[in-house]
């Protein structure tokens, strides 16, 4: 009895001079954090994207406190409002953030898409990508597994009937997560007030194209030749169209009115890619 005493009292006292040697060391050695970082952190919208390219919004509210190099309107899903606030804390000038949304370059749906093989693995893009590069013919085109939907930190995407993903433009902040998620890349950021867009994203070759889907852009570049702005040009077999100067000067979207497979179409937010007809008659 008196040897279990003894070790107790022992064990009490070491955990007592422990406590104390932590107490004054975390006192002793401890880093004052700058009250203003957790300012900054409680106006950010704590999506914790990354679209700020640090890890975090703890670590872009650190950085832009401490480092006078980082400016106060890198985080996109914040967009202006935020920008200002954290210009204003911080003392720093804040440029104007454009406004962005997320974009599908692909109308490869279950019906337009023609398919290489079944699969029947683990239900992931990246994945499918693995094994021999999805079970699309196309193989740039939307695998439609919603690996995008899943990583979207403001729940501003879902799946649709057709197979492909469907952006909300209530809540897509465009902080560019989806995009850095997509094995195929066919999600990209545009600017908001973008009038066309292009649906596909295959570098094949016409014939090659059309084969593989229906909705494929085939490189004809009609729709590069009756745009009398010259915002449309062709790389690798695809169009791709300039926002900046459509926005600034088409006044008539000529280019919707030649596309043989309706690729590039008007701009209509929160449908399936390659529906836009549908949800707005007499758009062209």
């Amino acid at each position: 009895m008196n040897t279990s005493i003894l070790i107790l009292l022992v064990l009490t006292s070491l955990g007592l001079i422990f406590g104390f040697i932590l107490a004054f060391a975390n006192k002793k050695f401890a880093i004052e954090v700058n009250p203003l970082i957790h300012i900054v952190e409680d106006v950010l919208p704590k999506g914790q994207c990354g679209a700020c390219g640090f890890a975090g919004c703890a670590a872009y509210a650190e950085a832009v406190v401490l480092n006078a190099d980082v400016p106060p309107n890198l985080c996109i899903p914040g967009k202006e409002p935020v920008a200002k606030a954290v210009a204003e804390m911080t003392g720093k000038q804040a440029a104007a953030v454009e406004p962005r949304i997320a974009q599908v370059k692909c109308a490869g749906s279950k019906e337009n898409a023609v398919l290489s093989h079944e699969y029947q693995g683990v239900q992931d893009c990246a994945a499918a990508n693995l094994l021999f590069g999805g079970q699309k013919t196309c193989k740039y085109g939307c695998l439609g597994f919603g690996t995008c939907v899943k990583n979207c930190p403001f729940d501003a995407m879902t799946m649709s009937e057709e197979g492909l993903p469907v952006i909300d433009p209530e809540k897509c902040t465009g902080c560019g997560k989806c995009e850095t998620v997509c094995p195929k890349h066919v999600i990209a950021m545009m600017p908001l007030g973008s009038k066309v867009r292009v649906n596909c994203s295959s570098k094949d070759k016409g014939v090659t194209a059309k084969k593989a889907c229906k909705a494929a852009c085939i490189g004809c570049s009609l729709c590069m030749r009756q745009c009398p702005h010259g915002a449309i040009e062709m790389q690798n077999n695809l169009a791709v169209v300039n926002p900046a100067i459509c926005q600034e000067k088409c006044t008539e979207a000529l280019c919707l009115t030649k596309c043989p497979t309706k690729a590039i179409r008007p701009v209509i937010l929160g449908v399936v890619p390659g529906t836009e007809d549908k949800a707005c008659a007499g758009c062209q």
